[in-house]
């Protein structure tokens, strides 16, 4: 007998056996994402960090949340990379329900939710992708009806009538026919998360549509060992689904600036522009440094990969000109 989708991805993602928390490799293990690709993601966001310090007075602490914080990889990076005026002040919290990974930097807080209280930047990198939403489907009348799941075989069959409130999100986010991934349980636990940054700012960095753009299939799928897998809820591969992103945005509540992460990236300096050939005559080893990371730029601003990932930025209590994005 089948379950919801929701119910089901929370158990096969979060649960003591599940697939987030009993992986010591963590997601990089399975898939590769902005923050495993390069150090220049992070060296983009560290720019971010500095000028938002600056335009908060440079606070005593300055907090640096990662909400969906892996291995603690993305903080371990910008830790290394902290000029001197902020390595006395930022405060590292990484947010994961996995157990801390053994030799993790002692500096970094490792916690299950988020602060109640942020002043400085709250980080969420391909985190909303996996928080579990369910999925209706239209049937032959046009009803709405709840998806259910066999979680050891991924075998779909249609439920009862779906819920009043997924109805009512649908309604002015995701309009049938078609199939339907409910994305209230996004808008709320973002939402949430925003709602702690009291000064500062809110970075989501996700894969997503927007309403003009919703998939008629939907996005539904899973990942394993690097490979796209059938999205079979048993705790043994990724199971994610893209974010509806216009709805995230407007649940948090602030004004907010959303673009694709290859003009955010270019807009920071990440261009994937290659080295002049001059320089492999004049500094032989400086020339395969800089056509590295020009392969290293020129992935994570890739149109068809994780170029395509949204940059959703929420302002709280401060003014940034110029350090977020055009």
């Amino acid at each position: 007998m089948g379950i919801g989708w929701r119910t089901a991805m929370r158990a096969a993602l979060y649960s003591s056996t599940g697939f987030f928390v009993r992986d010591h490799d963590g997601p990089a293990g399975h898939f590769r994402t902005s923050v495993h690709a390069s150090p220049l993601f992070a060296g983009a966001l560290l720019g971010i960090v500095g000028r938002l310090d600056a335009a908060l007075g440079r606070p005593a602490t300055f907090d640096l949340v990662d909400v969906g914080a892996g291995r603690g990889e993305l903080l371990t990076t910008l830790l290394a990379m902290l000029p001197a005026g902020l390595t006395g002040r930022v405060r590292p919290t990484a947010v994961e329900l996995a157990p801390r990974p053994p030799g993790l930097d002692p500096r970094i807080v490792w916690r299950r939710d988020v602060p109640d209280t942020v002043t400085g930047l709250l980080i969420a990198t391909e985190w909303l992708d996996n928080v579990p939403l369910d999925v209706v489907e239209t049937d032959e009348h046009g009803r709405y009806r709840k998806v259910l799941v066999d979680r050891r075989t991924g075998a779909e069959t249609l439920g009862g009538p779906a819920d009043a409130a997924d109805v009512f999100w649908l309604s002015r986010w995701w309009p049938g026919p078609g199939r339907i991934e409910i994305g209230w349980p996004r808008d709320t636990a973002w939402a949430d998360a925003v709602a702690a940054v009291r000064r500062g700012a809110a970075l989501c960095v996700d894969y997503g549509h927007h309403r003009a753009d919703r998939p008629v299939l939907g996005t539904l799928t899973g990942y394993r060992e690097g490979r796209q897998v059938p999205p079979v809820p048993d705790g043994r591969c990724d199971v994610t689904a893209h974010v509806a992103m216009d709805a995230v945005a407007v649940a948090a509540g602030h004004p907010y600036t959303m673009i694709r992460q290859r003009e955010a990236l270019k807009a920071l300096g990440v261009d994937g522009a290659r080295p002049p050939l001059s320089l492999a005559r004049t500094d032989p080893a400086g020339y395969v440094r800089a056509l590295s990371a020009a392969g290293s730029a020129a992935e994570l601003i890739d149109p068809t990969g994780l170029g395509a990932h949204w940059w959703l930025w929420h302002e709280i209590g401060v003014d940034v000109r110029g350090t977020m994005l055009p």
